[in-house]
């Protein structure tokens, strides 16, 4: 009894063992089968349709002894990795417009000129920075103060014009027509001639200077004069919009001329000859129409106060303005 229970325990056993060594093996029969990790292999039909190269890559296992020298010199070349040649079937970039051109073609307007740099493009504009009523205890004056220009950013005609009438006659007016070149960012030169008239002989001058933009938005001008018999002259004028509000602009000026020779016949003389100072509030209805208020103090000092009182007027006054801003 013994004996047939050891026998039937040694089978199964063996039954055990024989089905473990089957499943163990299974796994690396499968990995044998399939070259290179699991890639699917052709069938025989698509063997079939392989080229002559592809049919002859197993005689390369032959080719074991190979150094990668010799394998490298027995591949295709390669092509060039940057420039040659484009492909003979490679569409000209520059034939996609199919013949038209820039200018020409049914569907360009007749007339109307072709694209232009902004450089290339001329623009003008009028401000009227000042047209104004004064007000004084000697009496009241209308004023203005005007620039035009046309041109480009580099080059452009620049037109100054100031001025003021009292008791309806032209009491000073200074007229400028000059030419500006862009010098820098935001700054102009320019050159040209400048003409005074109103009361007094009329006189007319060389006029040389530079308008621009100062750090933290100081409008300024700066301008120097030569005329005949040695005379000389100098104005300078800076101001600077305060914005209160997106439309209300506060706006401080001042302005000073100096002389270098006196001219009695326009009762001017040498040195500072006038300065002003003043403080305008305008409220901008649009950016081309701007009424406002204001006060200044105007001064004459040296020989030019001196002619002044001589005349019987106040060499200091203080005056009340009211006025528009205009920008075409």
């Amino acid at each position: 009894m013994d004996k047939d229970t050891n026998m039937n325990t040694n089978l199964r056993l063996s039954c055990i063992a024989a089905v473990l060594l089957t499943l163990g093996a299974a796994p690396a029969w499968a990995q044998a089968s399939a070259p290179h990790g699991g890639m699917d292999m052709p069938s025989a039909a698509g063997a079939q349709d392989m080229s002559p190269a592809s049919a002859a890559m197993p005689g390369m296992s032959g080719m074991g002894g190979m150094s990668h020298g010799e394998a490298a010199g027995s591949a295709m070349p390669m092509a060039p990795m940057q420039g040659g040649s484009a492909p003979p079937g490679a569409r000209d970039p520059n034939a996609y417009s199919g013949g038209y051109t820039l200018g020409s073609g049914p569907y360009t307007l007749a007339g109307v000129q072709p694209p232009r740099l902004a450089d290339e493009h001329s623009f003008g504009t009028l401000l009227i920075d000042r047209l104004e009523r004064v007000y004084t205890r000697d009496g009241n004056a209308t004023a203005y103060d005007a620039q035009a220009w046309f041109g480009r950013d580099q080059n452009k005609l620049v037109l100054k014009a100031e001025g003021d009438a009292a008791r309806g006659r032209l009491q000073g007016a200074r007229t400028e027509l000059l030419w500006g070149h862009a010098a820098a960012t935001f700054w102009d030169t320019q050159l040209g001639l400048r003409y005074d008239s109103g009361a007094g002989p009329d006189r007319k001058w060389l006029a040389f200077g530079v308008q621009g933009i100062a750090p933290y938005w100081f409008d300024i001008e700066a301008t120097g004069y030569l005329g005949d018999q040695g005379r000389s002259a100098l104005r300078l004028a800076a101001s600077y919009d305060v914005l209160l509000t997106q439309k209300l602009i506060a706006q401080p000026r001042i302005d000073a001329n100096v002389y270098g020779k006196s001219d009695p016949a326009r009762d001017i003389g040498s040195g500072l000859s006038n300065l002003t100072a003043g403080l305008r509030l305008r409220y901008e209805f649009t950016r081309q129409f701007a009424p406002y208020v204001g006060v200044e103090w105007a001064g004459k000092f040296g020989q030019t106060a001196d002619l002044a009182r001589a005349a019987g007027e106040r060499p200091r006054q203080t005056r009340l303005v009211a006025g528009v801003r205009l920008w075409f």
